[in-house]
Formats: structure tokens, sequence, C-alpha cells
């Protein structure tokens, strides 16, 4: 992270930490700073994601020049909401500030407009509480209030669920039209697509994991990536990704599995999936 106010890229590599509590996500963040942070892989790209972690001191993260994200739940997106909301989540990260604050899931019935808690987000990022803002879960329509809100400029990313089975193309095609960046969660499909023959056939060619080889494949289409893991060696082993490189073919052959097969689809949460 640079010392000025100019926020940094949005890292192509991070650690996921949703559904991690107590020791096992402070072990996790742990071990991914361990990783990130060896000479072997230290470049920016590495940064962890802690959310709702609590290690101990802050400038851990920190001095490993991290992107740290937090989310705003849907509870708190009034605009007498979301500010203090994201102050409780500094405290509990120890932090006075976060690099990426994202909106979690749209407003269930439109509850809170779009630009009221846009609107919200670009005051908490004015007050510097958080360098960067963004979306998750937005479907186009959603994407088009947000930018006629703030403006294009000011979302960093949209999260969204993608990986071989769900590609998200239509999402991820108007995002990328606006310079709006991607990021993707549960890029291995909760583990769905590791076993997947035309994958284990990459991953053979190229003597790597297929974990690695569907990283790779999304990196590689220009998005961000958040494993998340427990385990060293796999946090270890998807590190790796960064190195991989696939060649158009093998690419053409990940993008022909796309079956629409959504997995995270809450009542009451999602938006009408473009």
């Amino acid at each position: 992270m640079s010392n000025d106010n100019t926020p940094s890229p949005i890292p192509a590599f991070g650690l996921g930490t949703f559904r991690l509590k107590g020791q096992v996500v402070i072990d996790s963040v742990k071990t991914g700073l361990e990783l990130a942070t060896a000479p072997s892989t230290r470049p920016r790209s590495t940064a962890t994601k802690p959310r709702w972690a609590r290690p101990s001191p802050k400038a851990a993260w920190r001095a490993a020049s991290c992107c740290v994200t937090t989310k705003i739940w849907t509870d708190n997106y009034a605009k007498d909401k979301l500010v203090p909301s994201l102050k409780e989540s500094l405290a509990k990260l120890r932090t006075d500030h976060v690099d990426l604050t994202l909106i979690h899931w749209p407003s269930p019935g439109n509850a809170v407009p779009v630009a009221e808690f846009m609107g919200a987000l670009a005051e908490a990022k004015a007050q510097g509480l958080t360098r960067r803002i963004g979306v998750s879960n937005f479907n186009i329509a959603l994407m088009k209030e947000a930018i006629a809100a703030v403006g294009a400029a000011q979302i960093a990313t949209n999260q969204v669920e993608l990986h071989p089975y769900l590609q998200n193309r239509k999402v991820a095609e108007f995002a990328q039209s606006q310079g709006i960046h991607i990021t993707s969660y549960m890029t291995l499909a909760y583990g769905k697509v590791i076993n997947d023959p035309a994958i284990e056939a990459i991953a053979k060619a190229h003597g790597a994991t297929t974990a690695q080889v569907v990283l790779a494949w999304a990196m590689q289409l220009g998005y961000a990536v958040i494993p998340s893991s427990t385990k060293r060696a796999n946090l270890e082993g998807n590190l790796k990704a960064r190195q991989l490189r696939l060649s158009d073919a093998e690419m053409a052959q990940i993008a022909a599995l796309d079956r629409g097969e959504r997995l995270t689809d809450p009542a009451g949460l999602s938006p009408a999936w473009d």
C-alpha cells in the first residue's frame, strides 16, 4: 500500500474469510499473511482480505501491504446507519480505515434506495474510513443505478458468484465496459469444479492442481479471486495459480463448461439475475 491517498489497484488474488469464525479465521489470516509476505511470494497481488478477523496487532496486515476489505450488511444501508456500521467494523478490525468497503447484497425489497446507500458509502470514503467502495451481487440494472448515484469511476468492483459452471458473462461484460472490476467469489464452486474431467486434464498437462487451474482461468480473464481455506497446504498451493498460464484452447475448454449453475441464491436478498 502506498503512503499517499491514492488507492492501489484491486489485487488479483485475495484470501476470503466468509463463514470462518473465531480462532479458525485468525489462523487462516495469519497463515495467509505469512505466505503472502514470504520472499518468494511477495508481489502486491498476493494481498489478503480479512473480514471480521482480529489479528494482533493491526500493524500485521498494514506492514504486509494488504488490501483489507469489509462489507456492509443490509440492516445498515440507511443513510444514518451505514457510516456507524462501518466504524463498528473498523473497531473490530482494529484499524482506522479499510481499503475497500462493499455493499453485501441489494437492499431487500428496495427498502433503502440504491442512491441512498451508495451516497452514504461515498460519504464514508470522503471521511477517510475506506479508500475504495464497491458492490456485491448486483445485476446490470442495479449497477446502472449505482453508477447513476456516484459514477462508475467511484465503484471499484462488483463481487459476484463466478466459476466455470456459472460464468456470469453478461454482468462481467457490462461491468468491464464501465471500468468496474469483477471479483469472483466461490471460484471453485464449493469444490465442485475441482473434480471436473476437463479441468483435471488441463491440470495434468501443467503438473498443477485443479484448483490452481480454475483460479488461473479466472485471473486470466481479468477477475480477482478470493479463495478461502483453513489449510496451509491449500493456501500455499492456491497462491501458485498466479504463475500458471493457460492456452487459448484450454481457456475455451473451461468456457464451454458454463451451465448456469448458481449455488448462492438466498431468498429475499437475490436480485433478478441476468
